[in-house]
Protein backbone atom coordinates (compact mmCIF):
# COMPACT_ATOMS: atom_id res chain seq x y z
CA UNK A 1 0.00 0.00 0.00
CA UNK A 2 0.91 3.48 -0.96
CA UNK A 3 0.21 6.91 0.42
CA UNK A 4 -1.73 8.85 -2.26
CA UNK A 5 0.43 11.83 -1.46
CA UNK A 6 3.93 12.30 -0.13
CA UNK A 7 4.05 15.27 2.27
CA UNK A 8 7.54 16.24 1.91
CA UNK A 9 7.46 16.08 -2.13
CA UNK A 10 5.44 20.00 -2.18
CA UNK A 11 7.07 22.49 -0.72
CA UNK A 12 3.92 24.26 1.30
CA UNK A 13 3.00 20.22 2.82
CA UNK A 14 6.71 20.46 3.95
CA UNK A 15 6.55 23.80 5.44
CA UNK A 16 2.98 22.84 7.24
CA UNK A 17 4.34 20.07 8.62
CA UNK A 18 7.54 21.70 9.89
CA UNK A 19 4.81 24.02 11.78
CA UNK A 20 3.01 20.84 13.02
CA UNK A 21 6.21 19.47 14.59
CA UNK A 22 7.17 22.40 16.27
CA UNK A 23 4.24 22.47 17.74
CA UNK A 24 3.90 18.92 18.69
CA UNK A 25 7.52 19.52 20.11
CA UNK A 26 5.97 22.93 22.47
CA UNK A 27 3.79 20.22 24.05
CA UNK A 28 6.33 17.49 24.20
CA UNK A 29 8.22 19.68 26.11
CA UNK A 30 5.18 21.10 28.38
CA UNK A 31 4.58 19.90 32.28
CA UNK A 32 1.64 17.47 31.11
CA UNK A 33 3.19 14.13 31.89
CA UNK A 34 4.73 11.96 28.87
CA UNK A 35 2.58 9.19 29.60
CA UNK A 36 -0.72 11.10 29.88
CA UNK A 37 0.10 12.58 26.07
CA UNK A 38 0.91 9.29 24.42
CA UNK A 39 -1.87 7.98 26.13
CA UNK A 40 -3.85 10.69 24.75
CA UNK A 41 -2.70 10.24 21.20
CA UNK A 42 -3.35 6.77 21.24
CA UNK A 43 -6.66 7.26 22.07
CA UNK A 44 -7.43 9.54 19.38
CA UNK A 45 -5.91 8.00 17.33
CA UNK A 46 -8.26 4.81 17.68
CA UNK A 47 -11.17 6.77 17.32
CA UNK A 48 -10.24 8.31 14.49
CA UNK A 49 -8.90 5.07 13.14
CA UNK A 50 -5.04 6.43 11.84
CA UNK A 51 -3.25 3.58 11.53
CA UNK A 52 -0.14 5.15 11.53
CA UNK A 53 -0.78 7.22 14.35
CA UNK A 54 -1.73 4.44 16.32
CA UNK A 55 0.87 2.57 15.17
CA UNK A 56 3.62 5.44 16.49
CA UNK A 57 2.24 6.44 19.36
CA UNK A 58 1.99 2.52 20.78
CA UNK A 59 5.24 1.79 20.28
CA UNK A 60 6.48 5.17 21.19
CA UNK A 61 4.88 4.51 24.64
CA UNK A 62 5.93 0.65 25.11
CA UNK A 63 9.82 2.00 24.04
CA UNK A 64 9.53 5.05 27.01
CA UNK A 65 8.64 2.04 29.44
CA UNK A 66 4.56 1.89 29.22
CA UNK A 67 3.01 -1.35 29.99
CA UNK A 68 1.54 -3.78 27.44
CA UNK A 69 -1.68 -3.89 30.32
CA UNK A 70 -2.29 -0.27 30.15
CA UNK A 71 -1.71 -0.02 26.14
CA UNK A 72 -4.19 -2.96 25.39
CA UNK A 73 -6.61 -1.23 28.05
CA UNK A 74 -6.81 2.20 26.43
CA UNK A 75 -9.70 1.58 24.06
CA UNK A 76 -11.40 0.08 27.00
CA UNK A 77 -9.93 3.03 29.57
CA UNK A 78 -13.54 3.01 31.34
CA UNK A 79 -13.59 -0.12 32.23
CA UNK A 80 -10.27 -0.73 33.32
CA UNK A 81 -8.85 0.00 36.97
CA UNK A 82 -4.86 0.98 35.55
CA UNK A 83 -5.55 4.46 34.71
CA UNK A 84 -5.20 7.19 37.30
CA UNK A 85 -8.33 9.70 38.02
CA UNK A 86 -5.77 12.11 35.76
CA UNK A 87 -5.22 9.69 33.07
CA UNK A 88 -9.00 8.74 32.96
CA UNK A 89 -9.82 12.93 32.82
CA UNK A 90 -7.54 13.44 29.94
CA UNK A 91 -8.48 10.23 28.39
CA UNK A 92 -12.42 11.85 28.67
CA UNK A 93 -11.57 15.34 27.70
CA UNK A 94 -9.91 13.95 24.11
CA UNK A 95 -12.69 11.46 23.19
CA UNK A 96 -15.35 14.54 23.88
CA UNK A 97 -13.08 16.93 21.87
CA UNK A 98 -12.38 14.26 19.29
CA UNK A 99 -15.89 13.64 18.95
CA UNK A 100 -16.77 16.76 19.08
CA UNK A 101 -19.14 16.51 15.99
CA UNK A 102 -21.05 14.23 17.83
CA UNK A 103 -22.40 16.80 20.57
CA UNK A 104 -24.82 19.04 19.75
CA UNK A 105 -23.38 21.34 22.64
CA UNK A 106 -19.18 20.05 22.32
CA UNK A 107 -17.41 19.44 25.29
CA UNK A 108 -19.75 18.98 28.23
CA UNK A 109 -18.68 20.82 31.64
CA UNK A 110 -18.14 18.32 33.98
CA UNK A 111 -16.02 16.93 31.49
CA UNK A 112 -13.66 20.02 31.31
CA UNK A 113 -14.36 20.70 35.00
CA UNK A 114 -13.14 17.03 35.78
CA UNK A 115 -10.19 17.65 33.80
CA UNK A 116 -9.35 21.21 35.56
CA UNK A 117 -9.52 19.54 39.01
CA UNK A 118 -5.75 17.63 38.12
CA UNK A 119 -4.11 19.96 35.28
CA UNK A 120 -3.03 23.41 35.95
CA UNK A 121 -3.71 26.12 33.28
CA UNK A 122 -0.35 25.35 31.26
CA UNK A 123 -0.95 21.61 31.29
CA UNK A 124 -4.71 22.03 30.23
CA UNK A 125 -3.02 24.22 27.40
CA UNK A 126 -0.97 21.19 26.31
CA UNK A 127 -3.68 19.08 27.05
CA UNK A 128 -6.29 21.06 24.43
CA UNK A 129 -3.15 21.30 22.12
CA UNK A 130 -2.29 17.61 22.23
CA UNK A 131 -6.02 16.80 21.57
CA UNK A 132 -6.34 19.43 18.44
CA UNK A 133 -3.03 18.75 16.94
CA UNK A 134 -3.10 14.33 17.17
CA UNK A 135 -6.82 15.11 15.31
CA UNK A 136 -5.02 17.67 12.83
CA UNK A 137 -2.31 14.10 12.59
CA UNK A 138 -5.02 11.53 12.11
CA UNK A 139 -7.30 13.42 9.46
CA UNK A 140 -4.09 13.88 7.13
CA UNK A 141 -2.84 10.80 7.50
CA UNK A 142 -6.51 8.91 7.06
CA UNK A 143 -7.28 11.40 3.85
CA UNK A 144 -3.50 10.09 2.40
CA UNK A 145 -3.91 6.46 3.68
CA UNK A 146 -0.92 6.84 4.93
CA UNK A 147 0.35 2.88 5.71
CA UNK A 148 1.02 1.44 9.31
CA UNK A 149 3.24 -0.68 10.50
CA UNK A 150 6.94 -0.18 9.25
CA UNK A 151 7.27 2.58 12.17
CA UNK A 152 10.31 2.28 14.36
CA UNK A 153 10.34 4.10 17.93
CA UNK A 154 12.17 7.67 17.61
CA UNK A 155 12.31 6.99 13.98
CA UNK A 156 11.16 11.36 13.45
CA UNK A 157 13.98 12.28 16.20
Amino acid sequence: MEARFNYYGTPLAAKFLKYLQSAGKLVADSTLPHATQELVKIRASQINGCGVCTDMHTKDAAHAGETSVRLNLVAAWREAKVFTEAERAALDLTEQGTRIADAAGGVPDEVWANAAKHYDEDQLAALVSLIALINTWNRMNVIVQQPAGDYQPGQFG
